[in-house]
């Protein structure tokens, strides 16, 4: 890939593969995300902007459809004084709401058989706050201190004395 610092438009992007991205992000991509994958970078701008073009209008649609719907909610709150069961009622006149669907299965493949096999809860923390991820940890795999004290990596008690 050419040097993205060189190639930049008037607008502060760089191209590749069609796609016009920031510096930052071609940099990125090609010097950090895709060394050691066995994908060339090449490749990979080919692939995202055939996705880009792909799903794009279809995405552009979706987005168009989600601020139609937010409009209608903003409009009905704002007339509205309703209580839940009319409420539930106008989402469902809009197509916000849809009945229940039959019931159906989801299989994967290449899942780290550590999420695919070993149940647990799944939290999202800050990671900027260590006891909310210290709480998270132990919530999936039982408490990190129970784990450490119930093996001898601690090595033997100390000896007793005024202190213990």
């Amino acid at each position: 890939m050419s040097d993205p610092v060189t190639e930049l438009p008037s607008n502060g992007r760089v191209t590749r593969a069609d796609l016009r991205v920031a510096p930052e992000l071609a940099a990125f991509v090609e010097n950090e995300a895709l060394p050691g994958t066995g994908v060339d970078a090449a490749a990979f701008w080919k692939g995202l902007a055939a996705l880009v073009r792909d799903f794009g209008p279809r995405n552009a649609a979706l987005l168009a459809r989600r601020d139609e719907l937010q409009a209608a909610i903003d409009a009905w709150h704002r007339e509205e004084r309703g209580g839940r069961e009319a409420y539930k009622a106008f989402l469902a006149e809009i197509g916000y709401m849809l009945p229940e669907g039959e019931p159906f299965t989801i299989e994967t493949e290449n899942v780290d058989p550590e999420i695919a096999l070993v149940p647990g809860p799944q939290l999202v923390v800050p990671i900027t706050n260590a006891r909310f991820a210290l709480n998270a940890a132990n919530a999936r795999w039982g408490s990190l201190y129970d784990c450490l004290y119930g093996t001898d990596a601690m090595g033997s008690e100390p000896p007793s004395g005024a202190y213990d």
